[in-house]
């Protein structure tokens, strides 16, 4: 749309820098390739705790939120949805699963994405696949959940289905001119979440639209990372830079780079993080470290089973003696005993 077309595309600059990080992208990608040749099966077991965190994650950053036990058991189980949290927590697994296996004949159209925001809501009454029908906006919230302040209005609800036909359009037009992958990628992305086309799960749909855009580009760390879960650690610096990058946009002079900035900088971490979990399963590194880089990228509380899936090489007693420890330092604080306890990380 706004930052789609050939006009705004031919504009575009990008220093030595954002060429250098493009270019980094291009050589982690070739790595991830090589391990994947190497250790298919260690890295297929990634994708469970990929799945897990991805779902979690994303709805988490929504308000949508379940028992790690009852998510794990919906994620990896197909357990039935008991209410309307689960409900979406499911659609989101499913929306997921389908990317991962079939991106590959999946082209990123309109109605596509209108079939997938449908499948995103299939086990909730009020359904989904429909453009909104009323206008939002983007707001910001204080703590009781008040609406502080809008930081967007998003294209209106008549001009939406014409919007989403006109970002079809011009997603296709700019991957058949060539135009760098990564770059266009963070664009659609821009693009979808300032037309916000749908009532409810215009962050969600973003989010998985980016992986799909992804794995069609030959990024495919997203299979073994959670990037909603990177997403969801950087919240505040997500928001400030889709801010940045959304001013003036309706116009057509916004400045994009912020948010490519953004995107960018999330995949360089997510093959980094890769790169540290290759190193797990290959033994390099000491397993102390290897069990606190786990505990670092938690979010929410865990247990010793989390950790010991991310560090399958490392005993449950030598878990327990560095979450021990990362307790002793003040890092950590413990939550319950025996099989029911809980870690949670301690703020600063």
């Amino acid at each position: 749309m706004k930052s789609l077309n050939s006009t705004y595309l031919s504009g575009l600059q990008f220093p030595a820098d954002d060429l250098a990080a493009i270019r980094q992208l291009g050589e982690m990608s070739g790595k991830q390739q090589l391990w994947a040749a190497q250790l298919p099966e260690q890295l297929e077991a990634l994708r469970s705790v990929a799945m897990i965190e991805s779902t979690e994650s994303s709805n988490r950053i929504e308000g949508v939120t379940a028992p790690r036990g009852r998510l794990r058991d919906i994620v990896l189980q197909r357990t039935t949805p008991r209410d309307r949290a689960e409900e979406e927590i499911a659609g989101y697994r499913d929306v997921l699963q389908l990317i991962h296996e079939s991106h590959a004949d999946m082209t990123p159209t309109a109605n596509l994405l209108l079939q997938l925001h449908q499948r995103l809501f299939a086990y909730h009454p009020a359904g989904g696949g429909r453009w909104k029908n009323a206008d939002n906006e983007i707001v910001e919230r204080d703590a009781s959940g008040q609406v502080a302040r809008v930081r967007f209005h998003p294209v209106a609800a008549h001009l939406t289905p014409d919007a989403m036909r006109q970002f079809e359009r011009e997603l296709s037009d700019a991957t058949e001119r060539g135009v760098e992958p990564l770059v266009v990628t963070g664009l659609a992305v821009l693009d979808f979440l300032c037309i916000h086309p749908f009532r409810d799960g215009n962050g969600r749909m973003a989010r998985l639209l980016a992986l799909l855009l992804l794995y069609r580009a030959g990024h495919h760390v997203g299979r073994y990372i959670s990037l909603e879960r990177i997403v969801e650690q950087s919240r505040e610096t997500y928001y400030e830079a889709l801010e940045a990058s959304s001013k003036d946009w309706h116009e057509g002079r916004h400045d994009a780079m912020p948010w490519l900035r953004y995107f960018w900088g999330t995949l360089t971490r997510a093959y980094r993080e890769l790169e540290g979990r290759f190193g797990t399963m290959t033994g390099r590194g000491s397993k102390t470290d290897r069990v606190r880089a786990a505990v670092e990228r938690r979010i929410g509380p865990f247990g010793i089973s989390d950790i010991e899936q991310e560090c399958p090489d490392v005993s449950r007693d030598m878990v327990r003696r560095v979450l021990r420890t990362l307790r002793d330092e003040g890092r950590l604080r413990a939550e319950g005993t025996g099989r029911a306890a809980r870690w949670v990380k301690r703020t600063a």
